[in-house]
């Protein structure tokens, strides 16, 4: 069924809202998964800040069209049924969360993204997706500044062990 040019507008409008806050957006092949692994993916997604869309990609370069940012973007990549993954808080998470779902559901694939006013290929979406978590790189920060701390307390509490390993040995002696 047909949609309404209204209803494209809302739609065209919608997604160059959502291109607009976007962090980074990532495109995937869908073609091959049920109802319910799309369910399952969007509900995933949800949990992570993801808006999940299944729109034409014609409605998606005039979105693109519109947008100051994406206006010159190559859109070479946007063929067949894609879904786009918007996240507005983490640049990484959309390829993440599409490449872990797509670990088990061999029918989705990485195909293209969009962050900073830039079109990413499907190398440098899967080079996004390998990306330690902010979380991830939160740990490794903390780990980094505080190895020299744990260093030094380690050779401050040997010398007072040596040093007291000194004095129960006199003790025992005299």
């Amino acid at each position: 069924m047909a949609i309404t040019k209204d209803k494209k507008n809302e739609l065209v409008a919608e997604l160059a809202e959502l291109f607009a806050s976007a962090k980074t957006a990532v495109t995937a092949k869908y073609t091959g998964l049920s109802v319910q692994d799309m369910q399952e993916l969007r509900k995933v997604a949800r949990e992570n800040g993801i808006v999940i869309k299944v729109v034409k990609n014609r409605l998606v370069r005039v979105a693109l069209s519109q947008n100051d940012y994406y206006k010159d973007a190559d859109t070479a990549l946007l063929t067949d049924q894609l879904l786009y993954a918007f996240s507005n808080e983490d640049e990484v998470a959309p390829a993440q969360v599409l490449a872990k779902f797509a670990k088990t559901h061999a029918d989705l694939k990485l195909v293209s993204g969009f962050s900073d006013g830039n079109t990413l290929d499907t190398a440098a979406v899967t080079q996004l997706a390998n990306l330690p978590t902010k979380d991830q790189l939160r740990g490794q920060f903390v780990g980094v500044l505080s190895a020299p701390l744990s260093q030094f307390m380690a050779v401050a509490n040997g010398t007072q062990r040596g040093f007291a390993q000194v004095l129960a040995q006199k003790a025992e002696q005299g």
